[in-house]
């Protein structure tokens, strides 16, 4: 089997650290799949120090090694592509369930005559995803990944089932938990599976095809589960998702490798030693405390000035109980053998900054797509499906960016001066956005958005390949955690940068409106109702004419400048922590 070393500190090459590693005389390998599972029709004789191949004997000329090479390397990434292929069918289900809930919550809560409830059907699934996020990438180490995706497809089924036959509205909530619990592994044990089976050149290039399906299953489930909706109704909508799910788990159960069977000796059962074994090695109070952290922080934050008052004592308790958690994890997790997160991953300056640039890098592209629609719905009177269709620039320039920087870093092995390029079209794209849109925005200058979704196509797979570098010359076997976490990291991004943005967006639209009905003359009872009017119901533009219209109108470009500029604020600091990044050689010849 293809082997390599383990040992920390060493630079990661093309190669390094992504041929996967048997267990060792200690049994703490773990990792379930290799290129050493590669079919019997790939000779993989021979291996060097970094897990590149050799042939054995040295008659063969240059040419026919060469040859060879190219042979090894097509058959390797024939095998991985019909691997990754199975798992798109996960990951596509996943992304559409999402945007399927987008389109159907308000039918979904109303058919319980509870409206007023219906965003705990989004809130639960990413509260879930978010406090269940991490277990996957450790777990994954100590019972293999093959089982791990099981799990998530299976958990994922059951809550998918569940939200269908739910006969009240908290059960078909309490079947989004269970989804968002399976659904966190989906996504995550993806992007672990192809740093195990790839050069770490190719790894950006395969997950932008990932990120292609994934932007396809985002696109597809509005529609899809509107037509439902309207068609057979909407617990078909998640019946629906069962029969592929159930076929992507018998795929992956045929195709997927394991790892190598537990020999049995002097008549013990080591398989049972095994299991119990494995079972020692899970942390469960570490797994417990950082669950709970991440939901006393995210929970506040998701119900704060919509469900409750941010004065309010659960909100403050929630708030001062995360901090304390998140203390006595940190204080649990030094004694751990085996933790959950390992700390030392925070050691690494690179590592902290490739998070906190993809944090902000997403945090300012979905303050973005919040805004943009709400943009031209308000300046324009456009429909919710053609106002949402100004979206189409970024999207394709994300897939677009994310597969042009595949390509660079599989030919040049250079990731920093992406990452520096990504930000700073990102950057770019927020200030003439600042600049530009101020009411009256041609079909041209709608176009400034694809830079943004451009710089984030690049900075997701070029902060990916840093991130897993590092880590590499750190210690390879926490590279199935660092990467659950760095999903992790993208969910709360998501949950801050939303709210905050239109947090600001809403203070800098009651402030304009303010100022511009008391320049028309109006008397305090009289604005007040009116402001309270439009930032509660955008279709109130509609219904007001003459000045008090452009009022409103304007003020709603005052208050989403200030949106544009939290998401130009946001990658501006992603910029500045770019440069800072080390560009570590990626060595090794190039596949």
């Amino acid at each position: 089997m293809v082997q390599q070393s383990e040992a920390a500190g060493v630079q990661p090459s093309e190669r390094s650290p992504l041929l996967a590693k048997t267990a060792d005389s200690n049994g703490e390998g773990g990792v379930s799949l290799s290129l050493g599972e590669v079919p019997a029709e790939v000779p993989l004789s021979e291996s060097r120090g970094n897990g590149s191949v050799s042939k054995i004997g040295g008659g063969d000329d240059e040419e026919s090694q060469h040859q060879e090479q190219v042979s090894r390397n097509g058959a390797r990434n024939g095998h991985v592509a019909r691997i990754i292929s199975v798992l798109l069918i996960g990951i596509f289900v996943a992304h559409a369930d999402g945007s399927i809930l987008l389109a159907t919550h308000p039918v979904i809560a109303s058919e319980f005559n509870d409206l007023e409830n219906s965003s705990w059907l989004i809130t639960s699934f990413a509260l879930a995803g978010a406090a269940t996020q991490t277990l996957y990438g450790k777990l994954s180490d100590i019972y293999g990944r093959k089982t791990l995706v099981i799990v998530a497809y299976v958990i994922f089924v059951l809550g998918c089932a569940l939200v269908g036959m739910g006969q009240t509205m908290w059960q078909v909530v309490l079947g989004r938990v269970i989804s968002g619990a399976g659904a966190s592994g989906m996504a995550g044990l993806v992007s672990i599976l192809i740093t195990d089976l790839l050069p770490i050149r190719e790894v950006a290039q395969w997950r932008a095809y990932v990120n292609l399906v994934a932007t396809l299953g985002r696109s597809i489930g509005g529609p899809l589960g509107g037509w439902l909706v309207d068609v057979i109704g909407w617990r078909w909508s998640f019946f629906g998702q069962v029969p592929p799910i159930l076929l992507a788990i018998f795929l992956v159960t045929v195709s997927l490798p394991c790892s190598p069977a537990t020999s049995s000796s002097n008549g013990v059962d080591e398989n049972r030693l095994a299991q119990r074994s494995k079972i020692s090695r899970v942390d469960f109070k570490g797994s417990l405390l950082f669950a709970l952290a991440i939901l006393a922080f995210l929970l506040p934050v998701e119900l704060g000035g919509v469900k409750l008052p941010w004065s309010h004592p659960a909100i403050i308790v929630l708030f001062g109980l995360s901090p304390v958690l998140l203390l006595v994890f940190v204080a649990v997790e030094k004694r751990q053998g085996e933790p959950i997160l390992p700390l030392g991953i925070f050691q690494r300056r690179d590592a902290v900054f490739s998070y906190a640039i993809l944090g902000l890098q997403t945090a300012a592209q979905l303050s973005l797509m919040f805004s943009v629609p709400l943009y031209f719905q308000i300046t324009t009177g456009s429909s919710n499906t053609a106002s949402g269709a100004h979206l189409v620039p970024a999207v394709v320039g994300n897939a677009i960016g994310g597969l042009i920087s595949g390509v660079i870093i599989k030919r040049s092995g250079r990731y920093k001066t992406l990452i520096i390029l990504a930000v700073t079209l990102s950057s770019l794209s927020y200030f003439l956005l600042m600049l530009r849109w101020h009411g009256s925005t041609n079909f041209w200058e709608s176009l400034y958005i694809f830079p943004s979704g451009f710089g984030t196509g690049i900075a997701q797979s070029a902060v990916f390949v840093s991130l897993q570098a590092v880590i590499a010359a750190q210690d390879p076997s926490h590279l199935a955690p660092a990467i659950s976490f760095m999903y992790l990291t993208t969910t709360i991004a998501i949950t801050l940068g939303v709210p905050l943005s239109n947090a600001v967006m809403q203070s800098a639209l009651r402030r304009s409106l303010w100022r511009r009905l008391i320049a028309l003359g109006l008397d305090g009872d009289e604005i007040a109702k009116i402001v309270e009017n439009t930032v509660s119901d955008v279709d109130f533009v509609d219904q007001v004419t003459g000045r008090l219209r452009d009022a409103v109108v304007g003020s709603y470009v005052d208050g989403l400048w200030w949106s544009h500029g939290v998401s130009f604020s946001f990658s501006a600091t992603a910029f500045v922590l770019a440069l800072f990044i080390r560009q570590r050689p990626l060595d090794g010849p190039r596949a």
